[in-house]
């Protein structure tokens, strides 16, 4: 008895207050707070009570920790999340991460081409840029436009996949972003591609048509420079392209011809030398990996971190006849994030196992836990009974007090009830609620202390 007490009180972390309690309107208390360090032995009765003895209705505040680990996922697909992530990072967590976008390009065959009496005036690459994520913004960061030398396929392509293409650049930049989080960047390709691609467009078969001009020009590589700490969002569509610009003896005005990114095949691939770092270990995919004191999530690297909830089991047996208020999951403080970066704002929380797999419904719907005041369970159209997908609970970074916090309370309540089979989870830095899938988008990243995992509990019991 006395080792079983002892487990729990490891587990637990409660105090217990008194303050007076309408009854009829208990719902709406308002705390007058004494404190008191309790060691009762009673493990259902340990936490904050409100008007102990002289109220059937006990209110337990109690805290305990939850195991972490980080686990590199599977090879994801990248291909045509309509952004380039284009960036260089370096940190001591997670070593040195590159990722490099990769597009073809597009043109309307019913534009005019120029005719062969057309005087080039200049071509320029236009980069619309609509995040940037990095360190002193006040720097120039460099970024470089190259030609690919084989083609995208009608295929699917991963976030570590990768095409070869041509080490000069045919057009480069250094921009100084400041507070600009967004703009449409147009720097100048280099003479000898901009001479080369007008002969082409006024005499040359390689604009017949779309199959003709993709033989010729395969589509581009979008690098940054290494060194740089940071990493911009690059918007496909008819702002990032390549604007000949061309006039007529005799004409005061230029005519353009523009080859877009609209209606192109993308995708996004990452490097990552984690050498000398906490994550060297970190090699096969799907296995759960203790890297030291920290864990930490990656964007787009496919980093995540697997949370053991086999505490909530031996919490839960301790308890009896209780409702459950409020359960949160808390995360941090997190490790400072240096000025000009932003950790992922948002994370969902999916179910996995052994395996270290996100699990799916039979109809390969992801299983989450699912939020506050929403069912865990459904009925589907034979009345038989399969587990909620529609309404996946969200973490948020509160930014103010650098920690993450996911509401489970009606997750608990389902296991407490033997509604909800108890799953471990894998943290996914996305949200249901934004468009595309934000954890292949970016490279954002959070390091957190591995104790720094807490489930708080407010309920209350019958007595």
């Amino acid at each position: 008895m006395k080792s079983a007490l002892k487990k729990r009180n490891r587990l637990t972390k409660s105090f217990t207050i008194s303050t007076t309690i309408w009854q009829a309107k208990w719902t709406a208390l308002a705390f007058v707070f004494t404190i008191f360090l309790n060691s009762c032995s009673d493990p259902s009765s340990v936490g904050i009570e409100l008007d102990p003895g002289n109220n059937q209705v006990g209110v337990f505040f109690t805290e305990f920790e939850l195991p972490a680990e980080v686990v590199l996922l599977d090879s994801f697909n990248t291909t045509n999340q309509s952004l380039l992530v284009v960036g260089e990072e370096e940190d001591p967590y997670f070593g040195k991460t590159s990722s490099t976008g990769y597009t073809r390009m597009f043109f309307e065959a019913t534009d005019e081409r120029p005719k062969a009496e057309a005087i080039l005036d200049s071509v320029f690459f236009s980069m619309d840029v609509v995040s940037v994520n990095g360190q002193d913004l006040d720097e120039p960061k460099f970024y470089s436009v190259h030609r690919l030398t084989e083609p995208i396929r009608d295929t699917l392509y991963y976030n570590f996949s990768e095409l070869t293409f041509e080490e000069e650049p045919i057009a480069s930049v250094e921009i100084e972003f400041g507070e600009t989080k967004d703009s449409t960047v147009l720097f100048p390709v280099t003479p000898e591609f901009s001479e080369e691609l007008f002969g082409k467009l006024k005499r040359g078969t390689e604009f017949n048509n779309i199959f003709t001009f993709r033989e010729y020009f395969p589509g581009i590589a979008i690098q940054a420079r290494e060194g740089d700490n940071t990493t911009i969002g690059i918007n496909l569509g008819s702002r990032t392209a390549i604007l000949t610009y061309f006039h007529y003896p005799g004409d005061t005005v230029a005519t353009s011809y523009e080859i877009i990114t609209a209606s192109s095949r993308s995708f996004n691939g990452v490097k990552s030398d984690r050498s000398g770092t906490l994550t060297e270990i970190v090699q096969e995919k799907q296995v759960a990996y203790q890297t030291g004191d920290l864990v930490g999530m990656k964007a787009n690297l496919g980093m995540t971190i697997k949370i053991d909830s086999s505490p909530l089991d031996t919490f839960l047996d301790t308890l009896s006849g209780v409702i459950f208020k409020q359960v949160q999951l808390e995360i941090g403080e997190i490790e400072t994030v240096p000025e000009g970066q932003n950790p992922p704002a948002f994370f969902v929380s999916y179910f996995t196992d052994d395996s270290n797999e996100i699990l799916t419904r039979g109809d390969g719907q992801p299983l989450t836990i699912q939020r506050d005041g929403q069912p865990q369970n459904v009925l589907d159209e034979n009345e038989q009974l399969q587990p909620a997908v529609i309404a996946p609970a969200i973490g948020n970074y509160i930014q103010n007090e650098e920690v993450y916090r996911l509401g489970i309370t009606s997750y608990i309540n389902g296991i407490y009830r033997g509604d909800v089979i108890r799953k471990d989870w894998l943290l996914y830095g996305n949200s249901s609620e934004t468009t595309g899938d934000d954890f292949k988008r970016s490279l954002r990243q959070f390091v957190v202390q591995n104790n720094r995992f807490k489930v708080r509990v407010i309920y209350s019991k019958i007595r």
